[in-house]
């Protein structure tokens, strides 16, 4: 069975997402271990109601490679396959990367590569876009630019605000995650140049 590490930052509602596409026997994966860098976050509280390990790994004072190195060490020690990140907010060092080569993944609240970085969804909005939407892609050593794996389109309506189109985003977010990581681990893949390239 395939192990996933999930790292997140806050609720962590895609990693929940995902854990319930695994309950109900719709992804061939276990959720190995929940970290967070964040001591009070809401996802770890999560995680331990149901039953994970959950691990606090508070990244306050130490800069990126050094809190990598222990982050990866923490992955490691729970014989991780996969580095899923669910709403992780801080840049990964090259070494991490290096550390999981073709196993990680992150998801990103647009239509990559607009809008990369913080508050994608406000960027869109305030732009005036008049189609946002969501997209699951590996993680390379440049901030969301790895290749993409699936993404989803929501069309933006005038009666929109930023909020609405946000809690439209995320509904999609958790549609899209749990199905890339379900099409990743049940057919063969390769990336040739950017593209990932699926196979029967």
């Amino acid at each position: 069975m395939t192990r996933l590490g999930i790292v997140l930052s806050g609720r962590g509602s895609n990693f929940l997402a995902i854990a319930d596409q695994i309950q109900q026997g719709n992804l061939p994966a276990e959720i190995a271990v929940v970290i967070s860098n964040r001591p009070d976050a809401a996802g770890l509280a999560a995680a331990r109601e149901r039953g994970l390990v959950a691990l606090a790994l508070p990244s306050k004072g130490l800069d990126r490679e050094e809190y990598d190195q222990r982050l990866v060490a923490a992955l490691k020690e729970h014989q991780v396959d996969w580095v899923i990140l669910a709403g992780y907010l801080r840049i990964l060092s090259a070494e991490f990367i290096r550390a999981f080569p073709q196993r990680i993944l992150n998801i990103h609240p647009s239509l990559l590569p607009a809008f990369p970085g913080l508050d994608a969804q406000e960027q869109a909005f305030t732009y005036g876009v008049k189609i946002a939407g969501c997209t699951v892609h590996f993680v390379d050593e440049q901030l969301d630019h790895g290749p993409i794996v699936l993404q989803a389109a929501v069309p933006v309506a005038d009666s929109d605000t930023a909020q609405t189109l946000s809690a439209r985003l995320l509904r999609e977010e958790h549609r899209l995650y749990s199905e890339a990581l379900r099409l990743l681990l049940t057919r063969p893949w390769r990336i040739v140049d950017r593209r990932v390239v699926l196979g029967e």
